[in-house]
């Protein structure tokens, strides 16, 4: 409104002594001030007060005081003097008519037909006639405005126009309001003003006469005020006049300036009052409401808000450049003027604008950004970009100067890296959006965008094609990019704790793209470096980066070029991270590298020969044979002490340790024992620390000389080593390695007599406890010094390999080891992990060697769709492989389990030592037999049998097929009560012996049916009964079909194994019988020339049959027992006759008194 700008406003100092009725400040107003305000002054003065306080009486004579020497005040009394209730029933009348005839009717009835122009009448009019003037003009604006459906017009009036009488006009209208509000509402003459000329100074006076209504006013206008302000005359109009409204209340437009965000209504109306405001409160350091306002507006939460703001921005961007008067333009020079007073620059600067300006500030000259202005340059930054990318705010800068600024931040960027002190710098983000524009991951690049600069930017992917060109064509080529990346330095002390973008995201980029391989660049050392140069936590970008970077080696980055991979990293760099930690007494970590970069480094290696064998045929079929890392590099590297490092360090490790585990699973199964890991638990467990706490200084004292100078001394003391190695067991499994050589070296001399207990279980125990960190080593080691010592000849020394490919050289100890359970429990975890161990190796065998012979035997069958054949039949090689070396452990196991001659002269056999057991748990009475039995129980082959029974129950378990192959090959029927007995899992058995039973050999029947009935005994199940009905029904088929000689040998050995049966299953007591009488009538019918001496057998035998509890006394008859009878006829038959009264009287006795 720029008719207002030459008439006098009320002053802010004006406006606040009205709102406060400061008569002493109203006292100090110029009569031109004064003369704004006299309408409510006059109406204070006459009008009866609702306050009828004294003071209020005093204040009310100094403003008739004041009042006095003015003359308008008397116009103003005379206005006041006219009868209101007539004029307001007038002008009821007359906008009945209006809305009668129309708005545009010119019939009124509060004036009559005017002779001359309003302004002529409105100075020839007294008080009444010039209230009914300005009172029908008003109420015909208002009408208009009521009914033009908010499109804006320009209402040209004399009376609001003319200079001269625009004092008595504004006297008239604020009488007007005053004493008509119900007619005359406040808001609706604030909208009516907006629509003539000098709407805002009427409206400034209007509001300046009646203070109160200041906030009613401001929200009316808002609320009834256009989306974008900007766009439209009335929309400007509306925002110039709450702008004055505001400068005449300072103190309320930051509220007003709320009331428009609240209504998104007027946006240059917010950003105006935010300017005047600026100004105002102008400060050097901090960051400008200004700044503030706009990054609120366009970074908060209130999306209809971001969306209100930003349509405003863009709509000011579509118009032509306009002049001062644009809020926009504004806007941006004072954003501009507050980056130009913090950018350090060399010379004085001033701001060109091609509107005048009133002052343009010259900028200081600083050599540096002041670290006092960081804060506001960061925050302008923010705000340039939401502007550009919420806003779409344009720049008038060209495109080429933005190309050859992101050139000098690239070339200067190491400078302002050491000049910052961060490690994290604009410079790798910068790589990193290259490398996105490079592979086309757009949404990548928004999302980094948005997470960088902490705002959510639609951003749309078509939009940054032109960018992408810029970025790829002209900026960073792949070629510089790759350069660039490999001469990047590493993080040093890279962990979590590092945030922002570093160069390990550009390159685990670059190598996901495979730049490096396209354009022959090596990033191996870089790899390498920054593995060395890691701490905890663990970096969640390392693991993805060693994953990819294995996936460059071994797979090619296109198929016409097999050879563009990247190297690996080579043995002499991996033992170099190892040092200190292999080939050495003692195993100390490096100072030189952190556990993590150990950790890491285990991760590469493991899941590097992981994916080798993956990708075996892969490779193969690209004729390429990517470097295995050797055996020898991996017995090097101290695997179970890491994980067990890592299992310490998990929180901090994030997923590594899992990692590692999941690696060792299926690499090195015979690292993961279950066993193992329980012995962990107790090792590292409440107790270990218990007795740490115990360890004394003469423990830690010992050193590996003088527990070998103790070792020595066995033969004629062994109280020296008891004591050391009593003390070591207080020593955790990292202190006790140094002495894990001399300890395995002499375990030989313990399995010479005479050695005491205790010393055996403490070196098992210590033994254990070292197995915990380094396994495959003291594997080794204790294998070598278990062989048998045989004079002149010299002991080989076995390796990792030898007992990985034959694992049945654990068994080829020294005999004594055998009976010495404590080393014997050694010797059986050995030989488990060695079998998990070969069948991993034999399995990565068959991989690394799947394709070396696949074309010469293609080419010897010759047949079409048998191309797979060779790999199935070196599948099953390896599985017969495995089977028959697990079978043969099995095997030779079972025989150690058998008593030697000498143990056998001692009254040592397996069934005596399970009746003993049997009698131990049934006896009640005789004392005698306990201490028999448990003197029995007590001895070393008993002991080493159950760690045996435990061992072989773990791999029945494990592998059922073993179980059904051990016992189809068979072993002495003499270990069958030790092995259903000990062997938990035997009733697996049950599945296969129907299978057994029906094999051809006579052998093997026999022993299914012996198994059988020891089976029927320990698992008295349904599914036992019917397979000893089956056996019983096989044992009648065979008897009609064998010869005499094959009778005799099937029948005798398993004619006890009926009285079993019977004894586990009372219903097959009838079936049995009649096997029985039926074998005696095969038996008989053979030796006819013998019938005098069967047929009395036969005959008792049909009588006992028949009358069981008759025979039961006489059976008893130890005469009958013991009895003449013809023994000394060799035949067969009637050898298995009277075999056959035995069992049937056994059966009778078991049946008679009881089981």
């Amino acid at each position: 409104m720029t008719e207002c700008t030459s008439l006098q406003f009320v002053s802010p100092f004006a406006f606040e002594a009205m709102q406060k009725v400061d008569v002493v400040r109203l006292a100090s107003l110029s009569d031109p001030e004064l003369r704004l305000l006299l309408p409510c002054l006059v109406r204070m003065a006459l009008c009866a007060p609702a306050d009828q306080s004294q003071s209020w009486a005093q204040d009310k004579k100094l403003i008739l005081r004041l009042l006095s020497g003015v003359e308008a005040v008397n116009s103003i009394v005379a206005l006041l003097s006219v009868d209101f209730h007539a004029l307001e029933q007038d002008a009821s009348k007359e906008q009945q008519l209006r809305h009668k005839l129309g708005g545009g009717s010119g019939e009124s009835i509060l004036v009559s037909q005017l002779q001359h122009g309003l302004t002529l009448e409105f100075e020839h009019s007294d008080s009444p006639r010039r209230l009914r003037l300005v009172l029908s003009e008003l109420l015909a604006i208002m009408n208009k405005v009521s009914e033009s459906n908010g499109e804006f017009f320009f209402k040209s009036s004399e009376l609001f126009e003319s200079p001269v009488y625009l004092e008595e006009a504004a006297d008239v209208l604020c009488i007007l309001q005053a004493e008509l509000p119900s007619l005359l509402p406040i808001v609706d003459v604030a909208e009516a003003l907006l629509h003539v000329r000098n709407g805002a100074w009427f409206l400034c006076l209007l509001v300046a006469n009646v203070p109160d209504s200041f906030n009613e006013v401001c929200r009316g206008l808002i609320k009834n005020g256009e989306r974008q302000d900007e766009e439209s005359l009335g929309g400007r109009r509306r925002t110039d006049a709450l702008r004055f409204l505001c400068k005449m209340n300072p103190s309320q437009a930051l509220k007003v300036r709320g009331m428009v965000v609240e209504e998104c209504h007027l946006p240059g109306l917010g950003v105006a009052l935010t300017l005047d405001h600026t100004k105002n409160e102008a400060c050097e350091d901090g960051v400008s409401d200004l700044v503030c306002f706009v990054s609120g507006l366009l970074l908060g939460t209130n999306a209809k808000v971001r969306t209100w703001f930003g349509t405003f921005i863009r709509n000011g961007q579509q118009r032509k450049r306009e002049t001062s008067s644009s809020v926009l333009w504004q806007m941006r020079r004072q954003l501009l003027l507050e980056l130009m007073g913090i950018l350090p620059t060399v010379r004085s600067t001033r701001i060109v604008e091609e509107a005048d300006v009133d002052v343009e500030p010259n900028v200081s000259v600083y050599s540096g950004l002041k670290e006092e202005h960081v804060v506001k340059a960061s925050a302008l930054l923010r705000l340039y970009c939401a502007l550009m990318g919420i806003a779409g705010l344009n720049t008038p800068e060209q495109e080429q100067l933005m190309v050859v600024w992101l050139s000098w931040m690239i070339k200067e960027e190491a400078y302002f890296e050491s000049t910052s002190g961060v490690s994290a710098s604009f410079g790798e983000m910068l790589l990193l959006v290259a490398m996105y524009f490079h592979s086309n991951q757009l949404s990548a690049i928004i999302d980094l965008v948005c997470s960088t600069l902490g705002m959510k930017i639609v951003i749309k992917p078509s939009s940054l094609s032109r960018m992408k060109t810029i970025f790829t064509q002209e900026i960073f080529t792949e070629q510089v990019v790759t350069a660039h990346a490999v001469r990047v330095p590493v993080t040093s002390n890279l962990s979590a704790n590092i945030t922002g973008f570093l160069p390990i995201h550009c390159i685990y980029q670059l190598l996901r793209s495979r730049s490096f391989t396209k354009h022959k660049v090596s990033i191996k050392d870089w790899i390498y470096r920054q593995l060395c140069e890691t701490s905890t936590p663990l970096h969640p970008q390392l693991l993805p980066l060693i994953d990819v970077y294995i996936n460059s080696i071994l797979t090619p980055a296109s198929k016409s070029n097999p050879e563009a991979t990247n190297q690996p990293v080579t043995e002499q760099e991996i033992l170099n991270i190892f040092q200190g930690v292999i080939g050495g007494d003692n195993i100390r970590l490096n100072q030189h590298f952190s556990i993590t970069a150990q950790l890491l480094v285990l991760y590469y290696i493991l899941s590097y020969e992981e994916a080798l064998l993956a990708n075996t045929k892969t490779l193969a079929a690209m004729q390429r044979k990517p470097k295995s890392y050797s055996s020898s590099l991996m017995d090097q590297i101290p695997i179970k002490f890491l994980i067990r490092q890592a299992q310490g360090l998990q929180q901090e490790l994030g997923g590594l340790h899992s990692a590692l585990l999941r690696l060792l699973a299926t690499n090195y199964p015979h690292l993961c024992i279950v066993d193992d890991w329980i012995c962990e638990e107790e090792i590292t467990g409440t107790d270990a620390l218990l007795r740490r706490m115990l360890l004394t200084n003469n423990a830690k004292n010992h050193s590996p000389k003088q527990l070998q100078e103790a070792f020595s001394a066995v033969p004629v003391s062994h109280t020296q080593v008891m004591q050391i190695i009593e003390h070591l067991t207080l020593l955790s499994a990292s202190e006790l390695i140094p002495y894990a050589d001399v300890l395995i070296s002499n375990m030989s001399q313990l399995l010479n007599s005479g050695v005491p207990r205790r010393i055996l279980q403490t070196v098992n125990k210590l033994w254990m406890v070292l197995n915990t960190v380094m396994p495959r080593r003291l594997w080794v080691m204790t294998v070598n010094a278990l062989q048998p010592s045989i004079k002149f000849v010299r002991q080989q020394k076995y390796t990792q390999n030898d007992l990985m490919i034959d694992p049945l050289i654990v068994l080829r100890c020294d005999q004594r080891v055998h009976r010495c359970p404590p080393l014997m429990d050694i010797t059986l975890h050995m030989l488990n992990g060695y079998l998990l161990a070969s069948k991993a190796y034999l399995s990565a065998h068959l991989k690394e060697t799947a394709e070396q012979d696949r074309p010469s035997q293609n080419n010897t069958i010759g047949l079409v769709g048998q191309t797979d054949a060779p790999e199935v039949t070196r599948e099953e090689l390896k599985n017969a492989l495995l089977a028959a070396q697990d079978s043969a452990a099995v095997q030779i196991l079972l025989e150690i389990c058998l008593p030697t001659e000498e143990e056998k002269a001692n009254g040592i056999n397996p069934d005596t030592l399970l009746r003993n057991v049997q009698s131990v748990i049934t006896t009640s009475t005789p004392n005698k037999g306990i201490e028999e039995g448990e003197d029995n129980l007590l001895c070393n082959l008993r002991e080493v049998q159950c760690l045996i029974c435990c061992l072989l129950h773990q791999m029945y378990i494990a592998d059922p097929n073993i179980a059904k192959l051990v016992h189809f090959q068979g072993y002495p029927c003499e270990l069958l009560p030790l092995t259903v007995a000990g062997i938990p899992s035997m009733h697996i058995c049950l599945d296969f012996i129907p299978e057994l039973i029906a094999q051809p050999e006579l052998e093997k029947q026999i022993f299914a049916i012996q198994l059988l009935s020891h089976l029927c005994i320990q698992y008295a199940l349904p599914k036992s009964l019917s397979v000893a009905r089956l056996a019983v029904n096989v044992m009648g088929t065979l008897l009609t079909v064998l010869t005499q000689a094959k009778r005799y040998a099937f029948f005798m050995p398993t004619l006890p194994c009926l009285v079993s049966f019977c004894r586990a299953f009372p219903p097959l007591y009838e079936d049995i019988m009649s096997l029985l009488i039926q074998i005696g009538q095969v038996c008989a019918s053979d030796v006819a020339t013998q019938t005098r001496d069967i047929d009395p057998i036969i005959t008792r035998l049909q009588q006992i049959k028949e009358k069981p509890s008759g025979w039961s006394q006489i059976c008893k008859d130890p005469s009958y027992k013991n009895g003449s009878r013809d023994t000394g006829s060799m035949d067969p038959d009637v050898q298995l006759c009277h075999c056959i009264e035995s069992t049937v009287v056994e059966i009778i006795n078991m049946s008679v008194t009881g089981i």
